[in-house]
C-alpha cells in the first residue's frame, strides 16, 4: 500500500500532535532569538500586536474585565494556544497534502514578521531572518515526524497481532522530546527578552525646584486599606504594548508638530534643563469596573506641558492635543483641558522619587490631571501634534470609546472584604475615593440588612465617613467608619461627593464609552 494508504491509517491523534509539536517548535525558536539577539521581535508578542491593532469594538473591555492587568498575558497565552490549534489541524493536512501544510507553516512565520512591522524594538533586518528560521526549524519537525506518525505499510495480520507498534514509541518520545525542549527555550527566550528591559538607571536625575511633601493625615495607615501612594512596583498598567518599549534616551526626542507656529523638538537633556516640578496626581483607567483596582496615585516629577507647548506657539484653531508614543499609539484631549490654569498637565520624567520605570513610560510620558488614562497619558511619549478633533480620531475612540472622557467621581471599599465574615463589635469600614481634578469632599456610606428587609435593623440611610488630609484636588483620599456592627448578613454601599457638589449616581453603567458608573457594594457576615 502506498503513502495515501498509510495516510488513511493514521490515527488523526497522531498527526495532530506532530502538527503541534512542529508549530510549537517554531514559535520556541522565534522566542529563543528574541531573548539572544536584542532586534529579533517575539512571534507571539508581534501576532499580539497585531490582534490589538485590530481588535473589534468591546475587546479590550472584555479582557480587561476578565483578567485586570493581567490581560497581557492572557493575550499571550491565548495566542500560543490558538497557534498550536491551527498546528494540530496542519498535521492532520499534512498526511495527504504535504506541501501545503509546510506552506501554511512558513505563511505562519511571515505573519508573524509582517506583524513585527511598526514594532520599535524589531530590527527590519533581523526580523525577516528569524522568521526564515522559525519556518525551516517547523518544517523540519514537521517532515521529521510525520512519517513516525504515519507508520510503516500495513503489516500482514499476524505480525500486527504479535509486534508492538515501536513507530507510536518512536513519536511520542521523540516529539516529546522535541516538545519538552520546545518549552525550555521558548521558557528561556522570554526570560531573556524582559532581561533587555534592564532597570533604568539616570546619571543626575533633575530634582524639583520646591520638593512636595504629604500633609499630616493624609495616610490613615491602616492595615488592608489601600496606601494614598501607590508603590512603583504595585501601580497598575494598563496599555496595548505587549513589549514594553526598550527607548534609547541617548537617542530619543520628543517632538511638538501640527498646528503650531514654530515645530519643536527636545532631546531628553534639553527637556529636563526645564523647570522640574512635581506633583501628586490620582490618575484611573477607563476600563475600571465600580470597585476595581486599576487606579492608583503618585508622586510624578517633570516638566511642565505648557511650558512645552509655549516653545511652539498653540495655533487658536487648534482644539486637540494628540500624544504619540514610540509604538505609535495615540491618545487625544481637548486643548482647552490643557491650557486651564487651574490645572497643571506635565511631562513625567519620573514616580515617587525616582526615574520613570520602563513599564510607566520611561523616558517620558504625559500626566494630564482628571483625564481618563486612554485620552491623555501618553506613556514612552515622542510626540505632541496639535490638531483638531474633526481632523483626527485617536487610538480608542474608533472602538466605540468617548473622545472626551474626565474621571468620574468614584469610591471603593477596601475593608471588610466582599463576602468576608467579621465579630460582633466595632468594625472598620475604610476605603478610597477620587474626583481628580475636582477632589472630594465627602464620602458616606450606608448599611443595609441583607437580604433588604424593611422590618429588620437597619443602619441610618448614609453615614458620614471621615476622610483623609487631601493632599490636592487632583488626588484620591482615604476615608474611614467605625461600625457597630450586630450579627446577621449586611449590605455596606459607599458614595463620594466631590468639590463640584455633584454626588457619585447609583445608576449602573459598563465603562463603556466614558467610564464605569454605580455605588461599590459588599456584603459581609457578623457572628
Amino acid at each position: 500500500m502506498g503513502d495515501e494508504g498509510r495516510a488513511r491509517r493514521a490515527p488523526r491523534w497522531r498527526l495532530a500532535f506532530v502538527g503541534i509539536v512542529a508549530v510549537g517548535a517554531a514559535i520556541a525558536t522565534g522566542e529563543l532569538a528574541a531573548g539572544i539577539v536584542e532586534g529579533v521581535p517575539s512571534p507571539t508578542l508581534s501576532i499580539g500586536r497585531g490582534v490589538i491593532a485590530l481588535q473589534p469594538p468591546g475587546a479590550k473591555d472584555l479582557f480587561v474585565s476578565l483578567f485586570g492587568s493581567n490581560d497581557k498575558l492572557a493575550l499571550d497565552i491565548l495566542i500560543i494556544a490558538v497557534a498550536l490549534l491551527i498546528g494540530a489541524g496542519l498535521g492532520i493536512l499534512a498526511a495527504r497534502q504535504r506541501s501545503v501544510a509546510t506552506v501554511a507553516i512558513a505563511a505562519f512565520a511571515g505573519l508573524g514578521f509582517v506583524a513585527s512591522i511598526g514594532d520599535p524594538n524589531a530590527s527590519l533586518v533581523l526580523a525577516p531572518l528569524a522568521a526564515a528560521l522559525e519556518a525551516v526549524v517547523g518544517i523540519g519537525v514537521l517532515n521529521y515526524l510525520v512519517p513516525l506518525a504515519e507508520g510503516p505499510a500495513t503489516p500482514p495480520k499476524r505480525a500486527k497481532a504479535q509486534m508492538p507498534d515501536w513507530t507510536r514509541r518512536a513519536l511520542l518520545i521523540r516529539g516529546g522530546a522535541i516538545a519538552a525542549a520546545s518549552i525550555v527555550a521558548g521558557t528561556i527566550g522570554r526570560m531573556m527578552l524582559d532581561a533587555q528591559r534592564a532597570p533604568v538607571e539616570v546619571a543626575n536625575f533633575p530634582t524639583p525646584a520646591r520638593a512636595v511633601a504629604l500633609p499630616n493625615g493624609a495616610d490613615f495607615g491602616i492595615q488592608g486599606l489601600t496606601p494614598i501612594v501607590m508603590p512603583n512596583d504595585l501601580f497598575y498598567r494598563i496599555d496595548t504594548a505587549l513589549t514594553i518599549p526598550n527607548v534609547d534616551v541617548s537617542t530619543w526626542q520628543l517632538k511638538v508638530t501640527g498646528m503650531v507656529d514654530n515645530e519643536v523638538t527636545l532631546t531628553y537633556d534639553q527637556l529636563v534643563q526645564l523647570p522640574i516640578i512635581e506633583q501628586y496626581v490620582t490618575i484611573a483607567c477607563v476600563s475600571n469596573y465600580v470597585g476595581g483596582n486599576l487606579v492608583g496615585n503618585a508622586a510624578w516629577r517633570g516638566v511642565e506641558l505648557r511650558k512645552v507647548l509655549a516653545m511652539a506657539g498653540v495655533q487658536s484653531s487648534a482644539d486637540q492635543l494628540v500624544g504619540r508614543s514610540v509604538d505609535g499609539f495615540t491618545v487625544g484631549m481637548p486643548v482647552e483641558w490643557v491650557m486651564d490654569p487651574s490645572r497643571t498637565p506635565m511631562i513625567a520624567i519620573g514616580m515617587n522619587g525616582d526615574p520613570l520605570p520602563r513599564a510607566h513610560g520611561y523616558p517620558a510620558r504625559l500626566i494630564v490631571p482628571g483625564l481618563y488614562g486612554y485620552v491623555s497619558a501618553t506613556k514612552w511619549v515622542t510626540e505632541l501634534e496639535l490638531t483638531t478633533f474633526d481632523a483626527f480620531s485617536a487610538y480608542w475612540v474608533p472602538l466605540g470609546w468617548a473622545q472626551k472622557a474626565p474621571i468620574l467621581t468614584q469610591s471603593r471599599i477596601d475593608i471588610p472584604q466582599d463576602a468576608s465574615r467579621v465579630s460582633p463589635g466595632q468594625v472598620t469600614v475604610a476605603g478610597v475615593a477620587w474626583a481628580p481634578d475636582r477632589g472630594v469632599t465627602k464620602v458616606e456610606v450606608a448599611i443595609r440588612q441583607a437580604p433588604a428587609d424593611p422590618t429588620g435593623p437597619q443602619e441610618s440611610e448614609w453615614q458620614p465617613t471621615r476622610l483623609s488630609t487631601p493632599i490636592s484636588k487632583a488626588t484620591w483620599v482615604q476615608w474611614v467608619y467605625n461600625w457597630q456592627a450586630p450579627a446577621g448578613l449586611w449590605e455596606i454601599q459607599v458614595r463620594a461627593t466631590d468639590g463640584t457638589g455633584t454626588v457619585q449616581t447609583a445608576d449602573v453603567t459598563q465603562p463603556a464609552p466614558d467610564g464605569a458608573r454605580g455605588h461599590h457594594t459588599i456584603q459581609v457576615s457578623v457572628g
